[in-house]
């Protein structure tokens, strides 16, 4: 009764405050943008209590706000901290996952004195953190992740008296990690990964933080070895040092963790032995990722005896045995250890009592047997066992393994016939068996295997018929074959492979002809059937095959006529040789660069010296030769005549232009030209592009070989005038930086410069010559339906290298500056090289890793935000022009444009996926068989655009995620504290080998 009174009493102020409450939050609701409309229930009412509102949660007695839930909603806007602290019972705060654009204002956000849970992560705030937020004495959890704060983090933090969770991760704070940390002695989770913090080492005294069950250091700058300290963190559950500078051995007071669950030490630089001692006390521990590092020793048994569900150790020095121990793990579903020196058999029982996922012991010296029951469990998805001495067979019990999808067992010593229901397996997309002893021959159930797109079988003793069965693949691209013992005619069914992209079956003993529908298999891009015993005419239809560039067909039987038809295609690679063709040569290859492609074949003729036999059959021809005795004498006074006053014309002509006593040749590579020879060939016929920094012509050599030659004049501008932010300012002619950078640099995707001329008036760079042109030409052509994604994969890649070289392997670092699609040269068979080093820069860094530009070089769409505003360059500028370049492949749309509005393509793409999906980002041209690498590659790209820099990964990085993507890897992530995904794994048994 008395309760009920003194309620009653006090009702008219509580009605009053719950009023004025509502006020404050619309008032904080017209602060922001609200594009999903989650404020639309929030309106002011007579009497009206905001305990209803969306997102809004009261006290179930006063009906006073006491939280406040805004994530992902999509709003934008500042921070209401005056209106928010203004709640006098609001404890729970957070607009996780929005476009919050504010600094934190202190003093307004220090009047939050009830303040219990503050999460403002992923969103856009900037400035430095407020040193004051210590004085929110109630506060448990405060995560800012994934902001733009910048700054050191303040030692004022120390003075937290109940923080249990500080998020700090992805922002861009400098400075090292502050000692007082380590006197929050009421903290649980400690997440600072992924700053561009100083090099500095861990504090000791993180030790004091007994109540710690999170470390998460990753990516922080951190060096030295981990301080003894850490072994007093009896509560730890997950430690987190990965992808630091960190050295010395593995601390051996691990194993007194017991109570952790996952050791994450990858990508460092530990060295010695492994920890061998300790481990059966760590009953907890469930992950071990000790990667990419210089670890030497065995792997301790200790360690394989623990319930483990994944082991990582693979890229470093470890030798010896794999414990046998290691297969009585009952939640083992990952084991990875490539790229070490193991030796001796896998466990007889690995895969029994496991559910065994993915295994990978690749670049080993592994010996003996597949384990019979590596798939015991029935969920093994991928097998890869590359380069060691394994031997035997394939088990039988891999037959009923229905969950497997990649199966590479190259470069081992296997033998044996692969088991009948192997080659049906449903799921398994990739089986690579190149470079063993396998016999026998393809079963007639591969028609089951309704998934496989990539079928390698080289160079083992593979024998019979290439079953018709074949033709039920539908989603095959890739089917090789080469060095085996193949039989037969090749079967009528093959040209149902409307997805097949290579077949490359040379030197086997194939007969027979040709079958017809040639033209059903569009997608083909090589077809090598060399060395075989094929017989009939060549298809013409082969000549609609608008997307082959290599055609191998020497070394068979093949008769009649070259057809003329072959004329439509755009090859690389062609070759005829040793046949019984007869007739005449397509004129667009009667010529001398073609001339070995017809070679052993006596019947033909043509203009090409050495291929016809010289013979006279009859009189007709004799009448011909008297004819051509009387006529071509006088044609040719003639046109000597008229060539000679041509080119009297012509030189004088030149002579204006070109002084050539002056010219200066400097030659990087043996040059079997001179400058003169360049120097002829530099007419108008010859031009094959231009663009702001000059004009480029094609200059077929006197050997033979083409070469590119680009004409640098005085006063070209080097940058893209359509972009406001440089207009009106001149570069150089990017002359020397060019001849600078590529005059020293050799490698296989940076395009090579043979040497430079140069005279008072013109420069020129002559460069080997790109058939295929520039990616940027081709891709936003019509002829882009050439590049089909393995194309387009091939050439992101090559690229990446590419950057990754020269931010990573020259010494001093380079910045290309102006990566774009213009500048990425394919080759004849789509290999890419990066080209264009007009305005590159060797990096001479301040104390921040930036170089300060005094104007913007670089092309619109492809400038990164940071250096757009602030000057600044670095690595990190390059990154987000190749992660530009990545969306352009998969879209096939340009960096900028009218269709994007106020956007550029990296908006684009981001608003389109948010509001529509993948299905409408990816470019309609590329197979949807293609999606599940295409949606991977596109988030490498996304990452690589990030806005925030530290976000970025690096080119080794990633070069290291593509190469992933190729082996078909899935794109492993770790997940800590439930929101963010970092990547963290490489598969790097899977570089430089098939897809």
């Amino acid at each position: 009764m008395h309760l009920q009174i003194l309620f009653m009493l006090l009702l008219p102020t509580l009605i009053l405050s719950i009023n004025q409450e509502s006020l404050y939050l619309h008032t904080i609701k017209l602060g922001f943008d609200d594009p999903n409309g989650v404020f639309s229930n929030w309106n002011l009412h007579d009497n009206s209590s905001p305990c209803n509102w969306y997102g809004v949660k009261c006290d179930s007695l006063t009906r006073s706000v006491t939280s406040i839930d805004l994530s992902n909603t999509n709003i934008a806007g500042p921070f209401p901290a005056s209106l928010l602290c203004r709640l006098k019972y609001i404890k729970y705060v957070s607009f996780y996952n929005n476009s919050i654009n504010s600094t934190l204002p202190v003093e307004e956000l220090c009047a939050c004195k009830s303040l219990v849970h503050l999460d403002l992560a992923q969103n856009l705030l900037v400035g430095s953190l407020p040193s004051s937020l210590a004085e929110l004495h109630e506060l448990k959890y405060l995560d800012l992740t994934g902001n733009n704060f910048t700054g050191e983090i303040p030692a004022s933090f120390g003075a937290f008296r109940r923080l249990e969770v500080l998020g700090l991760v992805e922002n861009l704070l400098t400075g090292t990690i502050p000692p007082e940390i380590g006197n929050i002695s009421s903290l649980k989770q400690l997440n600072l990964s992924y700053n561009p913090f100083s090099p500095g080492r861990i504090p000791p005294e993180i030790g004091n933080l007994t109540n710690l069950e999170v470390l998460w250091l990753t990516d922080c700058g951190l060096i030295g070895e981990v301080p003894g300290t850490l072994r007093g963190l009896n509560k730890l559950v997950n430690l987190d040092l990965s992808l630091n500078n960190l050295y010395g051995p593995i601390p051996s007071w691990l194993t007194e963790l017991t109570s952790v669950e996952q050791i994450e030490l990858y990508n460092n630089s530990f060295s010695g032995e492994f920890p061998v001692n300790g481990w059966s006390n760590m009953t907890s521990l469930r992950r071990v990722d000790v990667s990419m590092n210089r670890v030497t020793g065995s792997i301790p048994n200790g360690l394989c005896e623990l319930p483990l569900e994944s082991l990582n150790l693979y890229e470093n020095q470890l030798y010896g045995e794999l414990p046998v121990a290691i297969a009585n793990s009952p939640n083992l579903y990952e084991l990875k250890l490539f790229g070490n020196s193991l030796n001796g058999t896998l466990p007889e029982d690995l895969g029994k009592f496991s559910p065994l996922v993915w295994i990978d012991v690749s670049n080993n010296e592994f010996s003996g047997e597949i384990p019979v029951n590596l798939c015991g469990n029935g969920v093994l998805e991928e097998v890869l066992m590359i380069d060691n001495s394994f031997s035997g067979g394939i088990p039988g019990s891999f037959s009923q393994c229905r969950s497997l999808l990649r199966v590479r067992l190259a470069h081992n010593k296997f033998s044996g016939d692969v088991p009948v229901e192997f080659w049906g397996l449903p799921r398994l997309s990739l089986l690579e068996l190149t470079d063993n002893s396998f016999s026998g021959g393809i079963a007639k159930t591969i028609a089951g295997a309704s998934n496989l797109s990539a079928l390698i079988l080289s160079k083992n003793e593979f024998s019979g018929n290439i079953p018709e069965e074949i033709g039920f693949l539908v989603s095959l691209v890739d089917f090789v074959g080469n060095d085996n013992k193949f039989s037969g005619s090749l079967p009528v069914s093959i040209v149902n492979l409307e997805q097949l992209g290579r077949m490359d079956f040379h030197n086997n003993e194939l007969s027979g002809k040709f079958p017809s529908g040639v033209h059903s298999l569009k997608k083909l891009n090589e077809l090598n059937l060399a060395n075989n015993d094929l017989s009939g005419e060549i298809p013409r239809e082969i000549g609609s095959l608008s997307v082959l560039n290599y055609l191998d067909l020497s070394g068979n039987k093949f008769s009649g006529e070259i057809p003329v038809a072959l004329q439509n295609l755009k090859l690389n690679q062609l070759n005829l040789s040793n046949n019984g063709l007869s007739g005449g040569i397509p004129p667009s290859y009667a010529k001398g660069m073609y001339k070995n492609s017809f070679l052993g074949n006596p019947g033909l003729c043509g203009d090409i010296g050495g291929l016809c036999d010289g013979k006279d059959e009859g009189k007709t021809a004799g009448y011909v030769w008297l004819l051509r005795l009387l006529f071509v004498p006088a044609v040719l006074v003639f046109v000597v005549g008229v060539v000679s006053f041509y080119w009297k014309y012509r030189n004088y002509k030149k002579a204006k232009r070109l002084d050539r006593s002056k010219w200066t040749l400097t030659s990087f590579h043996k040059l079997d030209f001179n400058e003169f020879e360049v120097l002829r060939a530099l007419d108008e016929d010859n031009l094959i592009g231009s663009g702001s920094s000059g004009k480029v012509y094609k200059v077929v050599l006197s050997n033979g070989e083409a070469a590119a030659v680009k004409k640098l004049s005085r006063n070209s501008k080097k940058v893209d005038e359509s972009c406001d932010i440089e207009k009106g300012k001149y570069q150089d002619d990017g002359f020397e930086a060019e001849v600078e950078t590529l005059g020293k640099i050799r490698h296989k995707n940076i395009v090579r410069l043979w040497c430079c001329c140069t005279t008072r008036g013109c420069k020129l760079l002559v460069y080997e010559y790109m058939p295929n042109g520039s990616l940027g030409d081709l891709l936003h052509s019509s002829k882009s339906g050439l590049l089909d994604w393995p194309k387009r994969f091939k050439i992101a890649t090559d690229a990446a290298e590419g950057l990754s070289y020269l931010h990573h392997d020259c010494a001093p670092p380079i910045v290309h500056r102006d990566f774009k699609s213009n500048n990425i040269l394919l080759d004849g068979e789509f290999g890419a090289r990066v080209a264009d080093f007009g305005v590159a820069k060797v990096i001479d860094v301040d104390d921040k890793g930036t170089m300060s530009m005094s104007v913007i070089a670089g092309s619109c769409g492809y400038i990164a935000p940071e250096y757009a505003y602030t000057l600044q360059v670095n690595e990190k500028s390059d990154i987000y022009s190749f992660g530009v370049v990545v969306l352009e492949l998969v879209t096939g749309k340009l960096p900028v444009g009218p269709e994007y509005g106020e956007k550029d393509l990296v908006k684009w793409v981001c608003a389109t996926l948010d509001q529509k999906g993948i299905n409408h980002v990816i470019d309609p041209k590329l197979d949807s068989c293609f999606k599940e690498d295409i949606s991977k590659v596109l988030q490498i790209g996304l990452l690589c655009t990030s806005p925030l820099p530290i976000n970025r990964p690096s080119m080794r990085k990633v070069v290291k995620m593509l190469q992933e993507v190729g082996g078909g890897d899935q794109l492993k992530t770790a997940n800590t504290d439930g929101k963010l995904t970092p990547y963290y794994h490489e598969d790097a048994s899977d570089q430089g080998n098939v897809a």
